[in-house]
């Protein structure tokens, strides 16, 4: 496919009428474009200029070979040019998968910021925590929590949301505040499904505590979770983030605020990494807000 650029270098030389000028508008040797022209007039099997020590001129075939290359070099630089628009100003359907609770809380403030920036975008916005398949279901991109199971997948890292113990000061009033970790032993504590559910693993300044927790309720919601705590049910383990609209409200307050959990990443997947122009600039834009401090 090298004749395509060849029909490109052509066509500077004949607007320019002179090797010397095409050489310097395309930064490239003179001897060098003229080499590149008689290989393609080789190619062809026509002489397409008659050459001059002071100017150059078409033959017949070279007459009409401009003329036809003329419109594909145009037609080809209109496309670039269109796509850097494109890029410039994404449009058509995104189709994502988000976390419910993640999504309602961190990410809607942001989602509408990104759909007033960019008016030629629609959204189509699946909140469920079901695993999505991204060769064969009709997603663009998938935001999820917590380190992503290996796979073929492209994920992107978008921010790490830090997680204390919360609970609501009427639960701390009829049964305590801890002091330390290990007296979460003792306490309700509302916890995450998962492998490690009963095992919560704290930190404060180079300290690791590893406790065995229990309660009556396991679920795997996080704005359950967040939710319980809020009705006086127990201590739970919630992303700061999450957890501060019920703190500013004063239905929840930190515990043990010296400790906190391990951070959970959040990620954005997709199946390549070449991606249109909104889903580039919609993971783009996730992430430089959620890294704000």
């Amino acid at each position: 496919m090298e004749y395509l650029n060849d029909m490109a270098l052509f066509v500077e030389v004949v607007k320019m009428r002179s090797f010397r000028g095409a050489a310097q508008s395309l930064n490239m040797p003179s001897s060098t474009l003229s080499r590149r022209i008689t290989s393609l007039e080789k190619q062809i099997g026509l002489r397409l200029l008659h050459r001059t020590t002071r100017k150059i001129e078409l033959t017949e075939a070279g007459q009409l070979y401009f003329d036809r290359c003329k419109r594909i070099v145009d037609e080809a630089r209109l496309a670039h040019e269109q796509l850097g628009e494109l890029l410039a100003r994404p449009s058509g359907l995104l189709r994502a998968s988000l976390p419910v609770d993640f999504a309602n809380i961190y990410l809607a403030p942001l989602i509408a910021d990104f759909a007033r920036l960019y008016p030629g975008i629609t959204f189509d916005f699946d909140l469920t925590p079901r695993q999505v398949d991204l060769v064969s279901d009709p997603v663009d991109v998938v935001i999820r929590m917590g380190e992503p199971a290996s796979s073929n997948l492209i994920a992107r890292k978008l921010a790490t949301l830090q997680r204390g113990l919360y609970a609501s000061p009427q639960y701390l009033a009829g049964s305590g505040e801890p002091r330390e970790p290990t007296e979460l032993v003792h306490h309700e504590c509302l916890r995450m499904s998962g492998a490690s559910s009963d095992k919560w693993t704290l930190t404060s300044e180079g300290a690791v505590e590893q406790v065995q927790v229990g309660g009556r309720f396991e679920l795997n919601s996080v704005g359950m979770l967040r939710r319980l705590a809020s009705l006086d049910l127990g201590i739970a383990l919630l992303p700061a983030g999450i957890a501060a609209p019920d703190v500013e409200a004063g239905v929840l307050q930190r515990v043990l605020p010296q400790w906190q959990a391990t951070p959970v990443p959040v990620y954005a997947l997709t199946e390549t990494r070449l991606l249109p122009a909104k889903t580039q600039r919609f993971i783009e834009y996730l992430r430089d807000q959620l890294e704000r401090p």
